[in-house]
């Protein structure tokens, strides 16, 4: 009798890897080769620092007294690529999972505002007399690191030159102090800070990232979110009865099975708060986005930062709501030209949202209605997707 051939066992999956096929098995997700792979880098990344705390925690700060003493320091991973790809669906799985309890996840902004104020405080203090040395970044980098040895950033990108000047400094000392990143982005390294004021004096950063974090490009010509929405979810009459329940519904199939959060955009020195965002879509009320005093650059970068924009229950406008009609037709015009996606709920058809029959307002409408009916149908979805795809 031939001798019986040798299975070889499988490999033991990570938990991200097993989260990611539960979601499969579900059908809730299409496999993805590249997706599979990321996860199986994720539980690596687990896997070591998992070793690494066994290894010296014998205090609550194990972690962060013994690490200088490490000769081969842990090396994060810095995820990109095209929108709906599920980037931050797998780092909020590895994020979940980790072991590692000295963890944060937080966006980008949200974390260099902290910064801002951290470094403002400091030299508050040392003016006052209360601290040493007048350089903040050492103090504010070695307190950051003190409370947190992951540090995770979803959609990782530099507009604020405020940003961009102090990155290189602030990453190399949180690395020094044993920090370890992962952070996802639309974009590679090498393009982040595009143009940027400055930007050679941006590029120090570029190298420390990649110095300590891998890289991983999770490429890909589909966007399985923006699949789901079709011609009938993108233009809602919020009076319907159902309106809600739909656009809840286009909500979580935008979020792809990802988490939901808060986030910020910095514009020319100034915080938009975006209360809802997740998986590169925002979600606003037409009162948190229409009645600020925003304009065309606020919009832009709404657009740069987000492949689909949700706005809820826009009311008809007449000439005593001018300036939220101006602001809407400015938002229609950015969305349009940078082909991306709107989600609208409204309380009348687009062409007769607005009311108002003097000034300029009441002509320009006519084109937002024009563009809101062309930006529902198959063609444009189809050709925004296209453009998205090829943006990354």
């Amino acid at each position: 009798m031939a001798p019986s051939a040798t299975v070889e066992p499988k490999p033991r999956q990570g938990p991200v890897r097993s989260a990611l096929e539960r979601l499969i098995a579900a059908r809730e997700i299409e496999p993805d080769p590249l997706q599979r792979h990321l996860a199986d880098r994720l539980d690596a990344l687990d896997r070591r620092l998992s070793a690494e705390i066994g290894a010296s925690k014998k205090s609550a700060l194990g972690w962060l007294f013994g690490k200088k003493r490490e000769a081969d320091p842990v090396k994060g991973l810095y995820v990109y690529g095209d929108v709906g790809r599920g980037k931050s669906m797998l780092m909020d799985m590895f994020f979940r999972q980790t072991a590692v309890a000295a963890k944060r996840r937080v966006h980008f902004h949200a974390f260099m505002a902290e910064v801002h104020e951290r470094i403002g405080e400091h030299r508050r203090a040392h003016k006052n007399g209360e601290v040493r040395g007048d350089d903040p970044i050492p103090p504010v980098a070695a307190a950051i690191a003190a409370q947190s040895r992951l540090l995770c950033f979803d959609e990782f990108t530099v507009t604020d030159i405020a940003d961009a000047m102090i990155l290189s400094r602030l990453f190399k000392a949180l690395f020094a102090n044993g920090l370890v990143l992962v952070a996802t982005s639309n974009v590679a390294p090498d393009a982040l800070y595009p143009d940027g004021l400055n930007r050679q004096l941006f590029l120090p950063f570029v190298e420390v990232l990649k110095k300590h974090a891998e890289t991983f490009e999770l490429a890909g010509a589909e966007d399985y979110r923006l699949a789901f929405l079709g011609e009938e979810d993108v233009y809602l009459d919020s009076r319907d009865p159902s309106a809600a329940e739909r656009i809840d519904a286009a909500w979580e199939r935008l979020l792809g099975g990802g988490r939901e959060t808060t986030a910020s955009l910095s514009v020319k020195g100034r915080t938009i708060p975006v209360p809802r965002a997740g998986n590169g879509a925002a979600r606003f009320a037409f009162e948190d986005l229409l009645k600020r005093p925003l304009g065309a650059q606020d919009y832009l970068a709404l657009a740069r930062r987000f492949h689909t924009l949700v706005v809820e229950d826009v009311p008809v406008m007449g000439e005593a709501e001018r300036n939220e009609a101006k602001r809407f037709i400015t938002l229609v015009d950015t969305f349009y030209d940078a082909g991306r996606r709107l989600v609208v709920s409204a309380e009348a058809p687009a062409n007769a949202l607005y009311q108002g029959r003097s000034g300029t307002e009441a002509f320009e409408f006519d084109r937002t209605a024009s563009r809101l009916f062309e930006m529902r149908s198959s063609e444009y979805l189809e050709r925004a997707n296209g453009e998205q795809t090829r943006e990354g």
